[in-house]
This record gives C-alpha cells, structure tokens and sequence, in this order.
C-alpha cells in the first residue's frame, strides 16, 4: 500500500454532520485526515473580513461583491495552503466536506506519485461535477490522465497541492477580490498552472446543500452584465495565452524525458 499524503480537511465548526461522514468516507479505505476549521465568514467582523478581502479591488476585477460566506471559504483555503507551507510538505490533499468518493484512492496517489512534471496544483474533482472541454491529456499510468482542460475547472472541493503552489498562492492571495476558485482560474496571475488528474475519483456531494449559501445569506444582486461580459472577453484572451504556455512547456518536459 502507498504511503497515504497529508490530507486536509476543510470544516466549520458547526458542521459536525459533514465531518463524521467525511471520517467515515475516508475510513472505508483505510485513510485518515487533519480537520482544518473553516472561517465562518458571518461570524467575522468588519476588520476581519477586509484582511484580506479588498472590497475596491472587487470593483474593478469582479462583477459583484463577495458574500460572508465566499471569503470565508477563500480564508479557509489559505488555511490549508498555509499550513503545507508551515510544515514544509512536499504535497497535501485538501478536501472540502462535501465530497464522496467514487473510486481507488490508493490508485489516485499512486498516480500523482508517478509524475514527472513539476506540477503546483492538482484538481481532483470538479464543480457540481461538470466537464469541460480538454486542451491537452498526457497518460501517467494506465488509468489516469494528466489534463489541461481549456479554462481550469471551477471548484476547490478536492485537489492537491504542492509545498511550491501553496507558497505562490499565498503570496497571490494575500489581497483578494473573487472566490477562490475563480482566482484558480486565473493561472496568468497566480503563476501557478493547473492541471487535473482524471478520470476524476473524488466527487462533489450534491445532497449536501452548500455551506456558503446557507450562512451567507444576502440581499439579491443585481449583477453587472456589461462589466460582466466585458472582464469574460479580457479574461478569455488572457487564458488563452496562458493555456496555450502551459501546454507548450508541458510538452517541452515531455520531451526532454524521451
């Protein structure tokens, strides 16, 4: 059996349910994991919500404000991202408490152990378990792919981060302005590429009703079509150059390991 890597699982306080289910989840294939508890984002103050949240910058790189919910849940992750930097791991799996999972796990780390690219982050699954179109899939073994999919997957309930992503992420996300996965998206500015791991043996749980609606509940906003689609015309134009770059240097690696 493989040595089973850090796991990190995201989890509020109030949220007793989804911990003992995710225990078990990972029980039945003999893993175990370290709680990280989730920010509530209600419960913080004024203070506490702009430490990192900037209210201005979301003006001008977003096309709505973000809810209570929504940076708690990007201060969660920084949690996580931080502690694989504070510990000096090589990699950790961070899991948020909605998830289930669908096959091996074993096989799933075994796999991420075969890579050869110098990867930062790894998705594991995707949001509401949607797909998107790929851009570029490599074979690590002869089950999984390793995938560059046309605009990175939305979603953070389960992914792998390396020791040299988490500390990119950190130092790019010291100053936010969008959820957390749509910052993910944005690999131009992170610096950090995504790849996904596929086919996909972590999903998201849709019977459990989401943590950041439910306690981030705010007034209906209007969102801002015109700025709206004029940040998704900008931002297509930069993904585009930035996919087509981590393709390149993808195959530059694969190359020279001939």
């Amino acid at each position: 059996m493989i040595d089973q890597p850090p796991i990190f699982l995201i989890n509020l306080e109030q949220s007793s349910e989804r911990l003992e289910k995710s225990i078990a989840r990972l029980a039945l294939q003999n893993f175990t994991c370290e709680r990280i508890s989730g920010v509530y984002g209600k419960a913080l103050s004024d203070i506490e919500l702009i430490k990192n949240y900037q209210p201005l910058l979301n003006k001008k790189l977003f096309y709505r404000p973000l809810s209570k919910g929504e940076i708690g849940c990007y201060m969660s992750h920084r949690k996580a991202w931080q502690a694989i930097v504070d510990r000096k791991l090589p990699y950790a799996i961070v899991l948020e408490d909605d998830f289930k999972i669908t096959g091996n796990l074993e096989d799933v780390f075994a796999a991420i152990s075969k890579i050869d690219v110098p990867w930062q982050l790894l998705k594991l699954s995707a949001y509401q378990n949607r797909s998107r179109t790929i851009a570029f899939s490599y074979p690590i073994d002869t089950i999984f792919n390793l995938v560059v999919h046309k605009k990175a997957m939305t979603g953070c309930c389960a992914q792998a981060v390396s020791y040299e992503g988490a500390k990119r992420l950190l130092a790019a996300t010291e100053h936010f302005a969008r959820p957390v996965d749509t910052d993910l998206q944005h690999v131009w500015e992170t610096k950090v590429p995504v790849y996904s791991l596929m086919p996909y043996y972590i999903e998201q749980d849709m019977d459990f009703e989401s943590d950041i609606d439910a306690i981030s509940a705010q007034d209906t906003i209007k969102k801002r079509f015109f700025k709206r689609k004029h940040l998704q015309i900008k931002e297509k134009i930069l993904n585009k150059k930035a996919t087509a770059k981590i393709i390149n240097s993808l195959v530059e690696h694969i190359n020279t390991q001939k």
